[in-house]
Order: structure tokens, then C-alpha cells, then sequence
């Protein structure tokens, strides 16, 4: 009987979980990040985009507020091109409800 559970694949059962979201702290942090990146050079909603390998579109509703999250794959290549630790820029957000983790948002 062992022999049996052991070939049983428990993997295939898991459910698959959601990726994590992250949401900009502040519209106005990006567009003040972008201003002087860990290069000390400025980058274009056009250029961070491209580097990050992230839609314009995306860029330019973070910048007005009009998206507030994305995931994390995303949120960790844009803070690379910036030259920041993600954490600056970017709030993980629960799975569930995908709110603002209360110990780590803005006052």
C-alpha cells in the first residue's frame, strides 16, 4: 500500500495561487524616481517601459494614478531599471482581498 501512495503525484492537486500584486505607493514617488535612477540619469515612461519589459500604457497609468498594481514579476523589473529596492516604490498586496497590508502602508 506505501507503494501505491508513493506514486501518487500530490502536486497536481495543489491549487495554482494567484501572483502577487504590488501597488505604487505614490503616483508622484515613480515620476520623482524616474527623474534621477541609480545611474543618476532620467529615463521616459517610453524608455522604463521598454528596459522593464512592461507595456507603455501600463508606465503611463501608473504615473497617473489611473492603475494602482501590478505583479510582482513586473513591480521587481521596473525597480531594477529605476535602481531601487522594490520595497521604495512598490506595497505587496494580500491575496484575498488585494488591499494594502495595514502594517506597511503609507500614513
Amino acid at each position: 500500500m506505501n507503494d501505491l501512495f508513493n506514486e501518487v503525484n500530490v502536486s497536481k492537486y495543489k491549487p495554482e495561487l494567484p501572483p502577487t500584486m504590488y501597488a505604487v505607493l505614490n503616483a508622484d514617488r515613480l515620476k520623482i524616481l524616474m527623474e534621477r535612477t541609480g545611474t543618476g540619469e532620467s529615463v521616459t515612461g517610453r524608455e522604463l517601459a521598454a528596459a522593464a519589459g512592461v507595456a507603455t500604457g501600463t508606465i503611463g497609468a501608473l504615473m497617473s494614478g489611473a492603475q494602482r498594481t501590478v505583479s510582482e514579476d513586473k513591480a521587481k523589473a521596473i525597480a531594477a531599471v529605476l535602481g531601487i529596492d522594490l520595497l521604495v516604490l512598490f506595497v505587496p498586496m494580500e491575496r484575498a482581498g488585494r488591499v494594502f497590508i495595514p502594517s506597511q502602508a503609507a500614513s
